[in-house]
């Protein structure tokens, strides 16, 4: 099962107790305070990895606990911390505080960390507490508490181009040809339940990364259909790829729906109307030539590059698939721009409370 948001507890541990201590040893007389230092609790640190394509198994472990550091002990010896807990999520995943609603993270390369939850400080043992004057401090410092919080998760995956389109507009027959993506195909609306990823090769030993989010219809923004729960899989993307039915027996008409199209994602995300965008033509080999008019007429009004393919016979597809890729390389190029990030969701039906 594809989960792309769950809540979690995370609770760091506490701090281990100082200690109090008199070293008692043979011909000693004078042996002193000798209490040692409680350990530090361990740490919640959120890890993103590239194996993990899901949040699904927070969905059954939403609670996330840290051990407590061991209290000091005698004989100076100081009690030992606590192994930090480490949880570990799909590269691409933004934290949200869900007390305050604010992004906290996100987690976008290999290896990133960050400490969601810091663990207690082990308090100090009376050795710490001899003067000259109190020589038999009979005092230590308990451990700090761990602290904690609820988090919210929500994947974004990462894509180079995302692929949008009312549904049946070819999107999942497209990347199935050029990608080695094996998404569910029929002749029915709705096939695709959830995104997919697949890596077009391109030029000489080059790729890039596409993804394909179930059909957008009108109002997805405010939750009809299935787009709605996926918009955030195409913000990261670098270039919008608009396919459009041309056959001629789709509802809308071309135009109408490419329109659709671009207020849905511009209501989601303004700044994904911006993101260097296309227009495609699909299912060419039956095309109708009003419907082809008036799609080739919606892009050259938004002066946008337009093409035409048919997944069936493959015209068009090595064309497309070089210009995408040219796109790609030409936006790695540039420094990447912070992007908008929309408001937690806070529909307690998605999040599964």
């Amino acid at each position: 099962m594809f989960v792309d948001q769950a809540k979690i507890f995370t609770q760091s541990g506490n701090g281990g107790n100082g200690c109090i201590s008199f070293r008692r040893e043979k011909f000693v007389p004078k042996g002193g305070p000798d209490g040692g230092d409680g350990g530090r609790g361990g740490d919640i640190i959120i890890e993103a990895v590239t194996g993990p394509t899901t949040l699904q198994e927070f969905r059954y472990k939403p609670r996330h606990i840290a051990k407590n550091g061991a209290p000091g002990g005698g004989n100076q010896c100081t009690g030992k911390s606590a192994d930090n807990l480490i949880i570990q999520v799909p590269v691409g995943t933004a934290l949200w505080d869900d007390e305050t609603g604010q992004q906290v993270a996100d987690l976008t390369e290999h290896g990133q960390r960050f400490v969601a939850a810091a663990g207690g400080k082990g308090g100090k043992g009376n050795m710490n507490y001899a003067t000259s004057r109190v020589q038999a401090p009979r005092k230590a410092q308990p451990g700090e508490p761990g602290s904690s919080c609820w988090l919210r998760l929500e994947l974004k995956l990462l894509a180079d181009v995302g692929l949008v389109g009312l549904p049946n507009a070819g999107k999942s027959t497209l990347i199935s040809r050029i990608s080695a993506a094996k998404p569910k195909i029929a002749s029915y609306p709705f096939t695709t339940l959830i995104p997919n990823l697949g890596v077009v090769p391109w030029g000489e030993f080059q790729s890039f990364v596409m993804a394909d989010i179930p059909g957008l219809i009108e109002g997805a923004h405010t939750g009809k259909g299935l787009g709605a729960q996926f918009l955030r899989h195409v913000e990261r993307t670098r270039c919008l790829a608009y396919l459009v039915d041309v056959t001629g027996l789709s509802d809308p008409a071309p135009d109408a729906a490419l329109e659709v199209l671009l207020n849905e994602l511009r209501t989601h995300n303004p700044a994904m109307a911006e993101r260097p965008s296309l227009v495609v033509a699909t299912k060419i080999d039956a095309a109708d030539e009003d419907s082809l008019a008036a799609a080739k007429g919606w892009a050259e009004r938004q002066q946008w590059p337009f093409y035409t393919i048919s997944s069936v016979t493959g015209d068009g597809l090595k064309n497309l698939v070089h210009d995408l890729g040219a796109t790609v390389e030409a936006a790695r190029q540039v420094p990447e721009k912070v992007a908008v990030d929309t408001p937690a969701a806070q529909d307690p039906d998605i999040w599964g409370e």
